[in-house]
């Protein structure tokens, strides 16, 4: 399951309470990306690869597009919901 953030209203329709977590099954274009996809990605964003790991990278081309480099760092609750690194950024080791 991955985490979404919504906001609960309250009584009022005009306040809202703060951000919460809830779980949602994970969508059909849910898929962990490749290492080749995510270099291609790095490179289209003009980003040099050098001796970066897999969350290095991610890392890279988080910043370059102006979001949070959050990859592998959210403890399993993401608020991202249109990140293509989400599948395997929430994903469960076994």
């Amino acid at each position: 399951m991955d985490f979404i953030g919504t906001k609960k209203k309250t009584d009022d329709s005009r306040k809202t309470q703060p951000l919460a977590f809830v779980k949602v099954a994970p969508g059909p274009k849910t898929k962990v990306m490749t290492m080749a996809e995510i270099e291609q990605k790095a490179i289209s964003l003009g980003i040099q690869l050098g001796q970066m790991n897999k969350t290095e990278l991610i890392h890279s081309i988080q910043k370059a597009e102006g979001n949070t480099s959050c990859f592998k760092t959210t403890n399993g609750q993401c608020l991202h919901t249109d990140c293509c690194f989400m599948a395997d950024c929430l994903a469960v080791k076994k």
